[in-house]
């Protein structure tokens, strides 16, 4: 995983499990990686993941059985998708939308883009 400087890195990393769940490769109730393992496939320091698991769980993303692991909550599905929209509309749209006042690109442009790109999938 590659890593930006403009956020700080447990959060891109809950931003890759939330990927994860939302394209449903981690479904509500499956087993996640425990924290070394994410940890290694990651290369960060496990205490690093372990502050994303803190987070995710006040989330309500993540839950934790104690001796047994860490899981996509019951609701994980529906937590992710309200927080990464919000997150989405919060910095992702706000970027998109200055810079499409910046190159003068017209919301019908950009549906023909989008258009464009979902069915060319």
């Amino acid at each position: 995983m590659e890593f930006n400087d403009s956020q700080a890195i447990y959060l891109q990393i809950a931003d890759y499990i939330c990927e994860k769940i939302l394209s449903e490769e981690w479904k509500e109730g499956d087993r996640i990686p425990s924290v070394r393992e994410l940890a290694i496939e990651v290369e960060v320091n496990p205490n690093t993941v372990m502050r994303t698991f803190t987070y995710l769980q006040e989330k309500g993303i993540i839950s934790n059985q104690r001796g047994i692991g860490f899981f996509v909550a019951d609701s994980g599905y529906k937590q992710t998708k309200n927080y990464m929209s919000k997150h989405f509309i919060k910095t992702d749209l706000k970027y998109v939308f200055k810079m499409m006042d910046l190159l003068g690109i017209s919301f019908n442009e950009l549906k023909d883009l989008y258009n464009n790109h979902k069915f060319n999938k």
